[in-house]
């Protein structure tokens, strides 16, 4: 047995020691890989939770509306108006801290009034790599991690969801719309509606892993390398900014060193 079979294994006998499951699910790679393992092992004793917020786009809600709709998992979607937390809305280096406290304890609420067993959440191996004070309060909660637990990252859950034809298997790494603004900075409804609106625009343009990270009001495009000539292409460079100010941006700039993972976490 490969390595990688053997951590499937072991994410799947700890599923089953757990014996009902309420997984909190946003349609990323790893939420979406650990929900159909626990449909897999624990059949109708799981169920699906997604926050529904200013944080998180239209279509990745959708995502997750279809995905359980698919695989027939019950899926409850709480409403959550995270901006009325005040160490929310202030956007304080730990603010994920924060953020993450509130809703974990909402979605517990619910696992517990649906008679699961545990919540359980999709950090694997690779986010224990970056500056995560969510991670804080998912310890102080109990919350359990089964792909931490197997010990899986990133490229593996990757590659067990394409065996398994998740079609999230290639999808591109996604963090709430907050992770947009440089900490201190106050979260708006505006704000992050300017930045929803630009990341959609490059999307629809067919860039896929990116950002558009927000200082006050100018929009700093993050792409990977590759795409970087293609968005300085005068015509593309030229639609970029028309938009980018019509959605209130005064200034649009193209960061040379391109996408990174974590990026606003040097500004803390």
């Amino acid at each position: 047995m490969s390595e990688i079979d053997e951590k499937e294994k072991v994410l799947e006998n700890y599923l089953k020691e757990l014996k009902s499951v309420a997984v909190a699910f946003s349609a990323g790679v790893d939420s979406t890989f650990l929900l159909k393992k626990a449909k897999q092992v624990l059949g109708d004793n799981v169920i699906a939770i997604t926050i529904k917020s200013c944080f998180v786009p239209k279509r990745e809600l959708n995502e997750t509306i279809d995905f359980c709709k698919r695989e027939n998992i019950k899926h409850i979607i709480i409403e959550s108006d995270v901006l009325n937390v005040k160490e929310i809305a202030e956007n304080p280096k730990n603010r994920c801290y924060f953020c993450k406290k509130e809703l974990f304890k909402k979605m517990m609420q619910i696992a517990k009034e649906n008679g699961m067993n545990e919540l359980v959440e999709g950090s694997n191996m690779n986010d224990m790599d970056d500056y995560r004070p969510g991670a804080q309060a998912i310890a102080e909660l109990k919350i359990k991690s089964p792909l931490k637990y197997a010990r899986l990252y990133k490229q593996e859950i990757r590659n067990l969801s394409n065996k398994l034809e998740l079609p999230t298997w290639d999808k591109p790494s996604f963090a709430c719309l907050a992770s947009r603004f440089v900490y201190g900075e106050n979260i708006t409804e505006e704000k992050l509606n300017m930045v929803d609106k630009a990341e959609q625009l490059l999307l629809d343009m067919g860039l896929k892993q990116m950002r558009v990270r927000i200082h006050n009001h100018m929009a700093r495009i993050e792409v990977m390398p590759n795409y970087i000539e293609l968005i300085a292409k005068e015509e593309n460079r030229e639609k970029i900014s028309k938009a980018f100010k019509e959605y209130g941006f005064s200034y649009v700039a193209l960061d040379l060193e391109g996408y990174k993972t974590g990026n606003m976490n040097k500004f803390k």
